[in-house]
């Protein structure tokens, strides 16, 4: 019987490392031979692998650096480690340009980690995308005058990282800058393979349906305005939320186009006359008696669903002492038209002592966070400054489809009210290659 040629060999092997279903199954594979490592770690086989079982959650990433990996029982815990392990979440690989002043995190997305220098009170900032795993970078050039600053200066500018096709080449990126005017908001555009900032749209700030409180997109802890950067990633589209408008303010990034959501219709009308109903205190613009860390941040979460749906969950519960809290699971059809309304599919009921908020949501997943009750009430007449008062903060994950709620692990810092956190997905070595 002849021998089958080497190239049928490796296609057929590649076949049965597609159905192993978890990033921990290839990497014991890669390990078996040195062909079987070589077709594991192959570009092109790792594409098709990611197409048909989606990258796991390896942690989160904080605003001023530093990684928190995965915890059990979260599959992805021992993936989460060695990446803890192997990757530089400090950047200090980054070059500083900006008399020493340090990067922050703006965005993660697709192994790769958006950068902006932490100027206060500026507008035009240094920003660099890297890749903390394989310790690569590119500084980005300064997006230049003429495109910034037109018939008016940008109030604000929050830059986010584009997501990646299907087809296209995962080395290559895109950085959107979404800067905000007195009278519109438009988005700059740079490419990794322009090297060069562009006009990709622009919208009348009247038809954005966002509102001058706070100032442009990026979070303002006081309204719970959290900004597209750490919002809701679906289908290519980033979905803001604010408390006191009745739209989703929406960016497509496949078509570059801006639009509106209505997002108060249906249920959700009576959905706002629940008490605990977040948007309804917010709204009214009355600070709540009671001051809680996760208090005025519990937006909607927008997250993928079936086809033709859109899916949100809204937060309602109790800020009292031992107050229980319920998840409002509601879909869309018609990818978010205005001519549909809003339907309750079920009522998510979360466990007892906590008091939860809502973070963002990506990948098919809704991310809450909350702190035990014990650390709720503190003495607030007691002094001391919210900013320097530290908190646990346990971090959860709800799965879409199953309605299943994990914990990711928990964070220690200070009072996070302004805190961004960014949810990495994606492979260790030797599954992970270079993004940059």
């Amino acid at each position: 019987m002849p021998t089958p040629a080497p190239h049928l060999v490796d296609e057929i092997l590649e076949e049965i490392f597609l159905r192993l279903p978890t990033p921990a199954d290839l990497a014991r594979a890669s390990t078996a031979s040195p062909r079987f490592r070589r077709i594991i770690t192959d570009r092109s086989f790792l594409r098709r692998h990611r197409k048909l079982y989606p990258p796991p959650l390896l942690g989160l990433v904080h605003q001023d650096g530093g990684f928190q990996p995965a915890e059990a029982p979260q599959a992805s815990a021992p993936l989460a480690r060695a990446l803890a392990d192997a990757a530089d979440f400090t950047y200090s690989f980054v070059p500083v340009r900006s008399k020493g002043i340090p990067w922050q995190v703006r965005d993660v997305r697709d192994g790769r980690v958006l950068l902006e220098d932490c100027r206060f009170l500026e507008t035009l900032k240094d920003m660099a995308v890297c890749d903390p795993l394989s310790r690569s970078y590119v500084l980005l050039p300064p997006i230049p005058t003429d495109l910034a600053v037109q018939e008016e200066h940008p109030l604000d500018i929050v830059p986010i990282l584009a997501p990646i096709g299907d087809d296209e080449d995962e080395m290559l990126f895109k950085v959107i800058c979404l800067a905000t005017y007195g009278s519109k908001i438009t988005a700059f555009v740079f490419s990794s393979v322009t090297q060069q900032w562009c006009i990709a749209a622009s919208i009348a700030r009247s038809l954005s349906g966002v509102d001058y409180r706070p100032l442009g997109l990026r979070m303002s802890p006081t309204y719970g305005f959290r900004g597209l950067s750490g919002f809701d990633n679906v289908r290519g589209c980033f979905y803001l939320a604010s408390p006191w408008l009745d739209k989703l303010f929406v960016l497509d990034t496949q078509r570059m186009e801006f639009f509106t959501v209505n997002y108060h219709t249906g249920y959700d009308i009576l959905l706002t006359h629940l008490p605990g109903r977040i948007l309804k205190f917010l709204a009214s613009y009355d600070k709540p008696p009671r001051i809680l860390p996760g208090q005025n941040r519990s937006l909607p979460g927008i997250v993928v669903g079936r086809e033709g749906y859109l899916e949100k969950f809204s937060l309602v519960g109790d800020h009292s002492p031992n107050g229980s809290f319920d998840l409002y699971h509601m879909t869309q059809q018609n990818n978010g038209e205005s001519s549909s309304d809003w339907q309750l599919e079920n009522i998510i009921p979360l466990p007892r002592g906590y008091d939860y908020f809502t973070v963002s949501a990506a990948e098919g997943l809704l991310f809450l966070g909350a702190t035990t009750q014990d650390q709720v009430d503190f003495d607030i007449a007691s002094g001391v400054p919210l900013s320097r008062t530290d908190w646990d903060i346990d971090y959860f994950s709800l799965e879409v489809k199953t309605s299943e709620l994990r914990k990711v692990c928990r964070s220690r810092g200070q009072f996070f009210q302004s805190e961004h956190v960014h949810w990495y997905f994606g492979y260790p070595p030797p599954l992970s290659k270079p993004s940059i």
